[in-house]
C-alpha cells in the first residue's frame, strides 16, 4: 500500500519516483492516436488561452466536470482576481495614479503570468480527462507538452490513489515554480514592474488581496488572504496553501462560493461581486476632480459608483510568445510543502479590502486625473 502523506515527513514513494525520473531521458515512440491526443490538447489549450475571461471560464467548466480536481476551482477563483487586477489598471482609481506606460507594463506582467499558468495547467487537465476516457494513464505524454517531471510523477500517484489535497498542493508548487524564472526573475519585469515605486505600494495596487466572494442569507461575504512579499516564491506557495485552506476546509464556504461562481460569470469588472460600489459604465465626467464616494465599503450620501470596466473594454487580446523551455524541478526539497497547515484559516478579508479602497480613494483625490 502506498503511503502518500504523513504529518511528519514527505511521501517516500513520490521522492523515490522523482529520483528515478528526474535524471531519466527515455525515447518514446508515439502512436497515431497519442499524436492526435497531443494535437487536440494543444488546440483546445490555445482556444481557451485567449484572455483572462476565457481562461477563468475554462477552469470552472472543467471543475464542474471533475470536482475531484480541487485546483481547477482554486485556479478559477484566483484567476478571477487576476482579471480584476487587470481591469483595475484602467478603472477610475488607478487611472489617476499610473501613467500609460506603467499601465501597459503592469498589464503585461499580469497577463503573461495568467497565460503561462493556463498553458501549463490546462493541458494537464485535458490529459487527465483523456486518461479517464480510456481508463489508462496518459501522463507519459507530459514531456511533449513541456510539463515538469514533477507533475508527471504526482499525477501518476493521483491515478493510483486519488488524494485531492496531494494534487492541489503539487499544482500550487508547480505553477509558482514554473513562473519563477519566466516572470519573477525576468529582467524586463524587474525593471518595469517590481522596481517601480507604484509596485512597492502593493496596498494601492490591490495586488496583495485575493478575494473569494459568496452569498449567505442574502448578504455578500468576502473570504481570502493577503500576500505581503509578491516576489518571494516561498511566500506565493504558502499563500496558495492558505487560499486552498480557506476555500476547501469549510464545506459551507466552498458550497456557497461554488454557487456564487456558477451564478456570476466572470467579466473582469469588480461589479461582478459588488455592484453597489462598482459599475462597468463610467458615471463621472472626463477630467473631473475625484471626490470621496465610499465610507466603510458603502456609498456616501450622494456618492456614485466607481468605474470598473469589463476586461473586453479595458484590454485587447494579446498574442503571447511561446513559453520558455526548461523544467523547474531540480530538488525534492519542495516536498516539504506537502505538510498540511495545522489550523483552519478564518480568511476574513473584508475589513482589509475596505481599507485598501479608502487608501486608493485618498491617493486618487490627491492626484491629477490621467486619461489614457
Amino acid at each position: 500500500m502506498l503511503i502518500f502523506f504523513q504529518k511528519k515527513q514527505p511521501m517516500n514513494w513520490l521522492k523515490d519516483e522523482l529520483k528515478k525520473k528526474a535524471g531519466l531521458q527515455k525515447q518514446i515512440n508515439l502512436s497515431d492516436e497519442e499524436k492526435r491526443i497531443l494535437s487536440e490538447v494543444k488546440r483546445e489549450t490555445t482556444k481557451w488561452n485567449l484572455n483572462n475571461v476565457t481562461r477563468t471560464k475554462a477552469y470552472l467548466d472543467f471543475y464542474r466536470q471533475h470536482p475531484e480536481i480541487h485546483w481547477a476551482f482554486l485556479g478559477h477563483m484566483v484567476s478571477r482576481n487576476g482579471g480584476w487586477n487587470m481591469t483595475d489598471l484602467k478603472g477610475e482609481l488607478l487611472s489617476r495614479l499610473l501613467s500609460h506606460r506603467e499601465k501597459q507594463s503592469f498589464f503585461s506582467f499580469l497577463e503573461r503570468g495568467n497565460w503561462l499558468i493556463f498553458q501549463d495547467a490546462y493541458p494537464q487537465f485535458l490529459i487527465y480527462s483523456e486518461s479517464l476516457k480510456r481508463n489508462k494513464p496518459l501522463f507519459f505524454l507530459f514531456p511533449f507538452l513541456n510539463i515538469s517531471v514533477f507533475m508527471e510523477t504526482v499525477w501518476s500517484c493521483f491515478w493510483r490513489k486519488p488524494i485531492p489535497y496531494m494534487l492541489t498542493i503539487a499544482l500550487i508548487i508547480n505553477e509558482q515554480s514554473y513562473l519563477e524564472k519566466r516572470v519573477f526573475q525576468n529582467t524586463q519585469y524587474k525593471l518595469e514592474v517590481f522596481q517601480k515605486p507604484e509596485f512597492k505600494l502593493q496596498e494601492l495596487l490591490s495586488l496583495n488581496h485575493i478575494l473569494f466572494p459568496y452569498e449567505k442569507k442574502g448578504v455578500l461575504n468576502l473570504k481570502g488572504q493577503t500576500l505581503n512579499h509578491f516576489e518571494s516564491l516561498h511566500e506565493r506557495i504558502t499563500l496558495g496553501k492558505r487560499l486552498y485552506n480557506v476555500l476547501f476546509k469549510d464545506k459551507e464556504v466552498l458550497a456557497l462560493t461554488e454557487q456564487w461562481a456558477n451564478a456570476h460569470p466572470h467579466t473582469g469588472s469588480r461589479k461582478d461581486y459588488w455592484p453597489h460600489i462598482f459599475n462597468d459604465v463610467h458615471d463621472g465626467l472626463p477630467g473631473e476632480q475625484y471626490q470621496f464616494q465610499l465610507k466603510s465599503c458603502q456609498l456616501r450620501p450622494g456618492g456614485r459608483r466607481i468605474f470598473s470596466p469589463s476586461l473586453e473594454i479595458a484590454w485587447k487580446n494579446v498574442s503571447q510568445p511561446e513559453a520558455e523551455l526548461g523544467d523547474w524541478y531540480k530538488s525534492d526539497h519542495v516536498l516539504e510543502y506537502f505538510l498540511e497547515l495545522d489550523d483552519m484559516i478564518n480568511g476574513e478579508i473584508r475589513h482589509a479590502y475596505c481599507q485598501t479602497l479608502e487608501r486608493l480613494e485618498l491617493a486618487a483625490l490627491a492626484k491629477k486625473t490621467v486619461w489614457n
